[in-house]
């Protein structure tokens, strides 16, 4: 029979399961609202050094330079300015008389989503199934073998932003393209670039929906957006807090709407009127997000003093309004009035499959109704408008945009001053790549839905 243990025995006992280690309990991992199964593949095309000699060149930072220099090597801009050295086995490309500047960016593409040529069957950027389909993302309708494409980057344009339609109120993530040739979309995805979230104010949604339930009013617009939030906002707090089916259970459309009040998506938000545009900014104030951009904004100019205060940009046509109410009441000064704001951001957009090919004439639009009314815009600020200031609003300006030693080197050779009517890219760079030449018919890559065409009586079927 054991004997009773004693007093002194359970004291050591006791203190040995005291100081036993204990297993440390695991860490919570934060809900990522922003995981990409889906991403990038891009490579840049591997290339020699390059020094464009002798040029005029618009840096992107407000400066100009004449006779001067850039070197590209290793897909990033090692230096600007006048007499530089290059490598022994640099190309070397004479620029005397021409122009240099940074990539052209297009903050508002809707090419692959709606491809030029279009047709019903390629029509993918409107999700019109429900006034919010922040599930959606709009990479996954892109047709890389857009034509158009390649007719942007004989446009001098290196990057761009696709965006779904505006027929939702929320209709879904957006996604930076970097403008190269790719079988995928995944090969043509901006590494690093933030995604956008496409909202639109005012006719279009609720001319999609009043025949569908609703919302068929602005002040239905506004409760949508409002409910989308709130609905975030709760999933939001559910998976800080663990609950459990929060934790079981992903939801994209939340998901998105997160990433949206958390920072990491911005948005990008369609918006014609003046008093909708300052609502708006109100409604992202309730829900603790920021607008990036407000785009087409025919009325930015009415309130460009609080886009600047507030530090959203104006992305804007030079010239084109009227064709529906909310565009009414628009004016050629529009995008000079944003960007002459204390701390304003104007930017020239596109939204066309057409005028992404000419938006440096666009932006000469711009300088000649200021130059109208006695305002002359310098080359140098306005090439801002086509590539610092977009590159700002997607959140891609410590990567592009302008050219800086460690930019990526998107870079465009002009035949002359860009802001002319006569102006055409004579080269296109992208990651230090020539991947267009206008005077080299090697470099100037066809879209694999264009070969073979005409080939056949009525065309490829």
């Amino acid at each position: 029979m054991s004997k009773p243990l004693t007093a002194a025995v359970l004291a050591a006992l006791l203190a040995g399961c005291a100081s036993a280690p204990q297993k440390p309990a695991a860490p919570a991992t934060p809900y990522d609202y922003t995981a990409n199964p889906y991403p990038s593949t891009y490579q840049r095309v591997a290339s020699p050094p390059v020094l464009l000699q002798h040029a005029t060149v618009l840096t992107g930072t407000g400066a100009r330079l004449e006779d001067a220099d850039v070197l590209l090597r290793d897909g990033l801009v090692v230096a600007v300015g006048n007499g530089l050295d290059a490598p022994a086995d640099a190309v070397r490309v004479d620029a005397t008389g021409r122009w240099v500047t940074p990539g052209i960016i297009d903050v508002h593409s809707h090419l692959g989503v709606y491809p030029s040529p279009g047709t019903t069957s390629h029509s993918d950027g409107n999700e019109a199934t429900a006034p919010v389909t922040a599930q959606v993302w709009a990479e996954h309708s892109i047709w890389p073998q857009d034509p158009g494409f390649h007719a942007a980057r004989a446009g001098g344009v290196t990057a761009m932003q696709i965006l779904p339609g505006s027929a939702n109120l929320i209709g879904g993530r957006g996604v930076t393209l970097k403008n190269v040739p790719a079988t995928t979309y995944q090969g043509m995805k901006f590494p690093g670039a933030p995604w956008g979230l496409k909202m639109a104010c005012g006719e279009n949604p609720k001319r999609v929906y009043g025949s569908k339930g609703g919302p068929s009013t602005r002040m239905g617009n506004i409760a949508g957006f409002r409910a989308a939030f709130i609905e975030a906002a709760d999933y939001m707090k559910k998976r800080s807090a663990g609950v459990k089916d929060a934790e079981g259970k992903r939801d994209l459309k939340l998901d998105s709407l997160a990433g949206a009040i958390n920072g990491d998506i911005r948005v990008h938000n369609h918006c014609y009127r003046a008093d909708e545009m300052a609502i708006m900014l109100d409604l992202a104030k309730e829900f603790g997000f920021k607008i990036a951009a407000f785009h087409h904004g025919v009325e930015a100019y009415k309130i460009a003093d609080r886009l600047g205060a507030e530090g959203v940009c104006g992305a804007l046509w030079a010239d084109w309004w009227g064709f529906k109410m909310e565009s009414f009441d628009g004016i050629q000064e529009n995008i000079l009035l944003v960007d002459r704001a204390k701390g304003g951001c104007a930017i020239v957009h596109s939204d066309s499959a057409e005028g992404i090919q000419r938006l440096n004439q666009e932006a000469a639009k711009v300088m000649a109704n200021a130059r109208r009314i006695g305002i002359e815009v310098t080359p140098e600020h306005a090439i801002r408008w086509l590539t610092a200031n977009p590159a700002k609003s997607m959140g891609i300006d410590g990567m592009t945009g302008t050219l800086e030693p460690g930019k990526q080197a998107d870079v465009v050779l002009w035949n002359g001053n860009p802001f002319s009517s006569y102006a055409l890219a004579d080269q296109v760079y992208v990651d230090g790549a020539r991947l267009y030449d206008r005077h080299d018919p090697s470099r100037q890559a066809v879209s694999d839905f264009m070969l073979g065409q005409g080939t056949t009586p009525g065309g490829v079927r």
